[in-house]
């Protein structure tokens, strides 16, 4: 079991957030224009994308490992429809591109197997459960620390 959290805070002089996980960061904004966005970086819709691709090449090196068979070259693409009021995903295209480096291996095999235990795929197929905790509004004078 695993167990991620990811902390968000606002850019001070920007309505943009620095998405925070451990020593890694990650800008999120909007696009230019709307909502305040500047965009200085991914939009939340990107960024599901992003994670689709993100944890199948993951997992595509781990399937690979675990059968022995190099990976010469990955390419992943994934297109996300957004559509309705709320907007919501209504659907995601993915494409892989894998070329091994061992004469004979089965590609697609390897390509069923990190599928099968995608983690960001699976999870969205079956559906997450959410908790929502409101924590209220602050002054800023409530949220400084020190």
């Amino acid at each position: 079991m695993a167990d991620f959290s990811v902390t968000l805070r606002t850019v001070p002089g920007t309505r943009a957030a620095i998405g925070r996980a451990g020593t890694h960061t990650i800008v999120i904004d909007r696009p230019e224009g709307r909502a305040g966005g500047m965009g200085l970086g991914f939009s939340g819709g990107q960024l599901l994308a992003i994670a689709i691709r993100g944890c199948l090449c993951n997992d595509l090196q781990y399937a690979a490992e675990k059968r022995g068979v190099s990976i010469r070259a990955l390419a992943v693409e994934v297109n996300v429809v957004f559509a309705g009021e709320p907007l919501l995903a209504e659907s995601a295209e993915v494409k892989v591109d894998v070329t091994s480096g061992d004469p004979g291996a089965d590609v697609d095999a390897l390509i069923g197997a990190a599928v099968a235990v995608s983690a960001a795929t699976n999870s969205l197929i079956r559906g997450v459960p959410s908790m929502w905790h409101e924590v209220g509004s602050h002054d800023v004078e409530d949220l400084r620390v020190g």
